[in-house]
């Protein structure tokens, strides 16, 4: 008998909203919570496996960036389209406070208050995207576009090169 999923805050979030998506567990490794090692587990392409930061700028405080997986947030670009001059990741010690999520499995759905997303423009090259479902060894497939809509999301050129 398969083991039950259970179900989080974002998805059922997107139950209520009526959000196509699919759930697509994997195996977590506890010294391992790189996007490309959940790339590795689902057998998906790390360009479609996307992860969630949370920043906070000078200005307008915490923001959130979802970025492909093997990817890395360029602060510079993030400061300058969430209306900020400077913005930095957050304190790791932060995250769960301030999201209500801990580290490899943070999901831009369902933090503990809406924060301004901004989502690389990358995303839209694909059908399905993965995101977290909001605990580790747990992501959601699901189409770009949906989740821009959901989370009221800008799309945006937010990685370094």
């Amino acid at each position: 008998m398969a083991k039950k999923i259970e179900k989080t805050n974002a998805v059922r979030l997107l139950d209520r909203a009526k959000v196509k998506y699919e759930l697509v567990p994997y195996t977590v490794d506890e010294d391992n919570l790189a996007a490309t090692h959940v790339a590795e587990e689902l057998g998906e392409d790390i360009a479609t496996v996307f992860k969630t930061l949370i920043l906070r700028g000078d200005r307008t405080g915490h923001f959130v960036c979802v970025i492909p997986g093997d990817k890395e947030v360029d602060l510079k670009a993030a400061a300058r389209i969430s209306g900020n001059k400077k913005a930095d990741l957050i304190p790791m010690k932060e995250l769960l406070p301030t999201t209500g999520y801990i580290r490899g499995g943070c999901s831009p759905i369902g933090m503990k208050k809406p924060f301004p997303t901004f989502i690389h423009s990358t995303c839209t090259l694909y059908d399905t995207i993965y995101i977290s479902a909001g605990v580790r060894g747990l992501q959601i497939a699901i189409a770009p576009n949906d989740l821009i809509d959901y989370v009221g999301a800008e799309v945006a050129d937010i990685v370094a090169f």
